[in-house]
């Protein structure tokens, strides 16, 4: 019988699962952390913080904006359907679609629903929203890979559409209240370092995908006794910054050396979870690899929560070669963590 494998330490291994597309959507209108200065001036002068903290400390430069017409649906259909066309397979062999946003405009029925009406997909197609902070896609990968293999269906799409318009501004105006202190900002600072944009992903079996890009081993773990330390809706997110740095490094750290990965301290490309400046450089020292191998997204596009780990490697696809070897690392809020490798 066909399937992943998996070992007793929750490592699991695909044999004929591949990325037969990989797709991005640049949130078009972009918001500079200069101007995120210039709107907080009269709280920061209040509370005597310098400018520039967002740059300083984050390395975010810059982040982007849907406009008010593009709702979160609208955002995954737009990176849908870019998926579907750059796979070149016919949309009614798609067994499954899930939307695995962060963001969304209601409680039901799921977001996927209406990118699955959008897109026009089958009647037979499974759709369900997966959510699990900014682990989702990854996590979906592994759910769809594992449905591929089993040969329940042909093909999956998954989709992630972010927008932060509406938590930022939120942000901005409890900031600007007259009774917000320091401690609001940097309990709210993670907020303000959110993008906005959106990914999907065509995945398959390998064998009847030539140019595909096949799955291999991956590796999961779990630190659920973290859960408090970052919890966020559109209205806000609270954030115990530190003690969210050095748990999530710390698992990551755990996922690493539970897989007994050697080689993979010498992969071609590590796709990080995009946060900011220092975690990136926390998560780099503590898995002792190489930065020039760690391409960023975060500087421009802000963190774009479970979108950002599909969204670089959408970015990053054509500079990847044949052979490639690639580490997908992904940390999401909870806490958990899962690392997937990919031969490209």
């Amino acid at each position: 019988m066909k399937g992943c494998a998996v070992s007793n330490n929750f490592q699991y291994q695909f044999n004929d699962v591949a990325i037969v597309s990989i797709e991005a959507c640049d949130a078009p209108v972009v918001v500079t952390s200069a101007a995120i200065d210039e709107a907080l001036a009269p709280f920061l002068e209040r509370v005597g913080a310098e400018t520039g903290l967002l740059q300083k400390l984050a390395g975010i430069e810059e982040r982007r904006q849907w406009p008010d017409d593009i709702s979160f649906i609208e955002a995954s259909a737009l990176a849908g359907e870019k998926a579907i066309a750059a796979s070149g397979i016919d949309p009614s062999r798609i067994g499954m679609i899930s939307n695995t946003s962060v963001c969304r405009d209601r409680l039901e029925p799921s977001s996927a629903v209406s990118v699955h009406d959008r897109l026009g997909l089958s009647p037979h197609c499974i759709n369900f929203d997966l959510s699990n902070a900014c682990l989702g896609f990854v996590n979906a990968m592994h759910l769809a890979g594992t449905l591929i293999e089993s040969g329940q269906i042909e093909y999956a799409l998954i989709v992630d559409g972010e927008g932060t318009r509406e938590i930022q501004q939120n942000t901005i105006n409890r900031l600007l209240d007259e009774h917000s202190s320091m401690a609001d900002l940097f309990s709210n600072f993670a907020s303000l370092t959110l993008g906005s944009g959106s990914a999907a992903m065509i995945l398959g079996r390998h064998s009847t995908n030539p140019g595909s890009h096949r799955l291999g081993r991956g590796e999961f773990r779990a630190a659920t006794e973290h859960h408090d330390l970052c919890v966020g809706s559109l209205e806000s997110m609270r954030t115990d910054t530190r003690a969210l740095l050095e748990a999530g490094t710390q698992l990551g750290k755990i996922c690493w050396d539970q897989a007994d990965s050697d080689d993979w301290g010498d992969m071609d490309r590590y796709i990080i979870h995009q946060v900011s400046r220092v975690h990136t450089a926390a998560m780099v020292e503590i898995l002792g690899i190489d930065h020039k191998r760690v391409p960023l997204t975060f500087p421009k596009y802000g963190n774009i929560g479970p979108a950002a780990v599909p969204f670089t490697l959408a970015k990053e696809a054509e500079t990847l070669n044949e052979g490639d070897r690639v580490l997908l690392v992904g940390v999401g809020s909870g806490l958990n963590a899962a690392f997937l490798e990919i031969t490209w």
